[in-house]
């Protein structure tokens, strides 16, 4: 027999009686939900001694799930003044009872309606609606969304649909034995780089009778916007704090999700500041970045495993002066709220088997501790603390040092001065290769120097410029190929590393 799950639906009871009445309705009625949810309402409660307060408490604190409407009005104030809609909205968060929160769209709202709605937004996803027929819709979606969650009816999610028309014929034979060579090396996966395509898709779950699904063309065709437009990540530079035209950089990487987020990452670094540090320990200046790439590649590898593919939006990056925001079109699960992402949790993979590849590839370190990550190193670092908006789909804004208000820009300027660590600003991506350069070093060598892990994205922006610009030299000009090859700074490339030093 089907669990019922119980469903408390909770609203400034003048404002929206008749929208109670109607879902309590459609839900009983449904032959779906009905087979899986019990809704309740006030209204229907019978006439007893108890206070009103105590009856709602008890209700929600029964509920397996909580559903809020939000109008206009604020409604009815207790001596604290917080309403009863509000009231058994933290009741439900204390309770880790799932909220699903629809705001109906309008111009005019009580102040508290408005303050209450930005508290929804800072901890959980919402959704809007403008009349009942569109209140209906998001519940039901909700509704079948928590049921393929919780395994209760079928799944057609992205990740794991099948590609009726395609087979393995469709993947790249050299990215599969790429990805098994990364797994083993990573997670010591099982198989060897000689198994066949089919062997290795097999073992990921990645085929269904013999079809390929969805995830399998993310990870293992070299162009997935083929079949999937909209995968790709959108990526922006401003000089300001908002968005205006001209846009000074504008980039959109594709590829495999593992390439469109190393690309991703390579351009954020691009434009962040470099720290420099002293020698009188080592010969080699250590190189650090205003956020510390791990946090940067940790937010991108989360926006492109969590996204919601069916969507036509893409993943967007936008670099201001004063923060790196990174969107994507996906949203929290059920279970989980803001704050949960910045204490121990438990993992909801939107895309579970792209999430596992990625796992496995070594671009995901640990399930459930990716955010959590963010938070912790952010927090080490002395950075403002991350902000997650949920307003249209998934936002993450990282802060840059720039953000700070005067008093921590004190504080981190003693900070900084104690551990003998500046950040400089570069006017050309070029300057950042002449800065981080000591005698001459192989490709690989300055990469890691600057922490950039896309080779086609380096040679492009970083290598080939300097190059023409006459900055720095082949060591083997006569084989440029070489696997011994090696740059090193022409006399032009001194001084202007000369002149970056000076105006340090």
């Amino acid at each position: 027999m089907n669990k019922k799950y119980m469903l408390f639906i909770s609203s400034v009871q003048t404002e929206f009686a008749n929208e109670r009445k109607s879902l309590l309705d459609y839900i009983n009625t449904d032959v779906l939900l009905g087979s899986f949810f019990i809704p309740f309402i006030f209204e229907e409660i019978p006439a007893n001694t108890a206070s009103v307060q105590e009856v709602y408490v008890k209700q929600v604190m029964q509920s397996d799930i909580y559903i809020g409407l939000i109008g206009e009005q604020y409604g009815y104030e207790d001596e604290q003044g917080i309403s009863p809609t509000e009231r058994e909205y933290d009741i439900a968060k204390s309770k880790y009872i799932p909220r699903w929160m629809y705001i109906k769209q309008s111009k005019q709202r009580h102040p508290k309606v408005n303050a209450f709605i930005n508290k929804i937004e800072k901890e959980i996803s919402r959704k809007m609606f403008v009349d009942l027929p569109s209140l209906k819709e998001a519940v039901y979606q909700s509704c079948i969304l928590f049921l393929k969650q919780k395994g209760k009816i079928t799944s057609h999610d992205f990740d794991n649909s099948v590609q009726p028309d395609l087979n393995v014929s469709a993947i790249d034979a050299a990215l599969v034995k790429d990805f098994v060579r990364q797994a083993r090396a990573k997670r010591r996966f099982p198989l060897k780089e000689t198994a066949s395509v089919f062997e290795v898709l097999s073992h990921l779950r990645l085929l269904k009778e013999n079809k390929i699904v969805n995830s399998a063309l993310l990870v293992f065709t070299k162009n997935p916007q083929d079949y999937f437009p909209a995968a790709v990540i959108s990526c922006a530079h401003f000089h300001g704090i908002v968005p205006q035209k001209p846009i000074p950089d504008f980039k959109v990487f594709a590829g495999t999700v593992f390439q469109m987020a190393d690309d991703a990452v390579d351009f954020i670094l691009s434009k962040l500041s470099l720290s420099s540090g002293t020698r009188d320990t080592n010969n080699i200046v250590e190189t650090r970045y205003e956020i510390p790439r791990a946090v940067i590649a940790e937010a991108i590898i989360n926006a492109v495993a969590h996204r919601d593919y069916y969507s036509k939006a893409s993943v967007q990056v936008s670099v201001f002066k004063n923060r790196i925001e990174i969107s994507n079109p996906g949203k929290l699960p059920p279970e989980l709220g803001v704050e949960d992402l910045k204490i121990p949790h438990s993992s909801y993979p939107h895309n579970p088997l792209l999430a596992e590849c990625m796992f496995l590839y070594g671009a995901i370190e640990r399930f459930g501790t990716g955010m959590l990550d963010i938070f912790n190193k952010t927090k080490e670092l002395g950075l403002k603390t991350p902000d997650i908006e949920l307003k249209e789909g998934f936002k993450l804004i990282l802060w840059r040092p720039s953000a700070f208000t005067v008093h921590d820009t004190v504080h981190d300027t003693v900070h900084d001065t104690v551990h003998d660590v500046s950040y400089l600003e570069f006017e050309h991506i070029t300057h950042r290769l002449i800065w981080v350069m000591d005698n001459a070093m192989s490709r690989t060598e300055i990469m890691n120097r600057l922490e950039l892990r896309n080779r086609a994205y380096f040679m492009e922006n970083y290598l080939e410029p300097a190059l023409m610009q006459g900055l720095i030299v082949m060591t083997i000009p006569d084989k440029p190929q070489s696997k011994y090859q090696k740059y090193t700074l022409t006399q032009k490339g001194l001084e202007l590393k000369k002149q970056l030093k000076s105006e340090k």
